[in-house]
């Protein structure tokens, strides 16, 4: 009896052993597929956008005018022309005023939650910048439509509120949840021994984080930073309700001004397809994509120097 139990015991012991094995194999094969799907999307995306504007690129394009141009005139009939330069323009001013209001605000945010904040007030802090992101964009286009184009008109004294300032405030605060994150993920990665040592030398608190540990930081600190501006730079429905989508080289931030991502928006559903107009957007979309991408590679490069470091 005691052989045949040994032997029913080792039975099931390689039963449970196959079925552990089948179970670990799946998941593998799994999560192969979810990641490589992941690069067959983009692919994808690339191929589609690539396909649509390739013969404008290829041969109705004139690189001068449609970098150099800040005429954008699709639709004209005697005189077409695809000038993106007061797009690109305003594009730039919007992302680079909102990175100037979001990345004080968010270091300083992540410097509190990170080395300050303690217990539950830490866990509702993060709680409540997250739910900053889960604000659909749209809501946030109503936002500086209907709050903040009022409030800025009343107190700087111009004629409208839609402009660069409009949208620059309505997108720093969009991107504040995904730098603040990264950026407290950064300076948490900082081992103990930095603050031990700081402190053992006698620094304070403050001097502790603005001498040792944003500087050892550093490199995950602009990761963040680079992913905060690609958020940013490719934002579509709160830029085209807040900034007032009128073509200007913008020389103030009560401009209004017109951005890359809302052109394509605004346009591509009234354009006849396979016309000159819509395959300029789909360059546009292009020329979109190479800038995301070369951000998400630059931050992808910083964070896996910080690693090797």
């Amino acid at each position: 009896m005691s052989d045949i139990t040994a032997a029913t015991t080792a039975e099931a012991a390689g039963d449970r052993l196959d079925k552990n094995w089948m179970i670990d194999k799946g998941l593998q094969a799994l999560m192969f597929i979810c990641g490589f799907s992941a690069i067959i999307f983009v692919l994808g995306i690339f191929i589609f956008v690539f396909k649509e504007g390739a013969e404008f690129v290829a041969h109705k394009m004139d690189f001068a005018e449609f970098f150099f141009s800040p005429k954008w005139r699709p639709t004209s009939l005697s005189n077409p022309t695809y000038g993106i330069l007061a797009l690109i323009a305003g594009t730039a001013a919007i992302t680079a005023l909102s990175m100037a209001i979001c990345l004080p605000f968010s270091l300083g945010a992540a410097v509190f939650i990170g080395e300050f904040a303690k217990g539950k007030t830490r866990e509702y802090l993060k709680i409540l910048i997250e739910l900053l992101a889960a604000i659909p964009s749209v809501v946030w286009g109503f936002i500086g439509l209907a709050i903040m184009n009022p409030f800025i008109i009343k107190t700087f004294d111009v004629p409208i509120g839609l402009n660069v300032l409009n949208s620059s405030l309505i997108l720093a605060l969009m991107a504040a949840p995904i730098v603040t994150s990264l950026a407290e993920d950064a300076l948490k990665a900082v081992p103990d021994a930095y603050r031990e040592a700081a402190e053992a030398l006698g620094a304070t608190r403050w001097q502790m984080i603005y001498k040792v540990i944003i500087p050892a930081a550093k490199n995950g600190l602009l990761s963040a930073a680079l992913l905060g501006v690609g958020r940013a730079f490719g934002e579509t429905m709160a830029v085209l309700m807040a900034s007032g989508h009128s073509i200007n080289m913008p020389t103030s931030m009560f401009d209004s001004v017109r951005a890359l991502t809302a052109t394509i928006a605004a346009e591509l559903g009234e354009t006849p397809v396979g016309s000159d107009h819509y395959q300029a957007l789909f360059a546009i979309g292009i020329f979109l994509f190479i800038i995301t991408f070369v951000i998400n590679l630059a931050a992808d490069l910083i964070v896996r120097g910080v690693r090797k470091g």
